[in-house]
């Protein structure tokens, strides 16, 4: 049997392949062989939270108000942050906010200027 890509979204084992397409009957994410090829070489892929691809040095905009733990504030809604820096982990955007300093922040909850 061949070995077949884990599945992007899940990391599950048990992806299958059906023309052309690998499928993962665990969470029902569709990928195509050459979109993995591509985003294996690709090295880090961060998306924001429409999907968009960021890159260091992009702008995005906080889209929710996000709570910082020893603040007494919050990150609100539409803030801007620029010259992002792209980082491994579960807070992939290394930044500096405006009035917080340094920070990281999830991807999910920001989107591309």
């Amino acid at each position: 049997m061949s070995a077949l890509p884990n599945c992007p979204q899940c990391n599950s084992e048990y992806t299958y392949e059906d023309r052309g397409l690998f499928i993962c009957p665990e969470c029902g994410n569709e990928w195509s062989a050459d979109a993995n090829a591509t985003e294996e070489t690709a090295g880090l892929v961060v998306k924001d939270s429409n999907g968009n691809l960021l890159a260091d040095g992009d702008s995005v905009t906080v889209i929710k108000d996000l709570k910082v733990k020893g603040a007494s504030g919050a990150i609100k809604q539409g803030t801007k942050v620029k010259n992002i820096r792209l980082v491994e982990g579960d807070h992939n955007i290394d930044c500096k906010v405006d009035g917080f300093g340094p920070m990281k922040l999830k991807s999910e909850f920001v989107k591309k200027n």
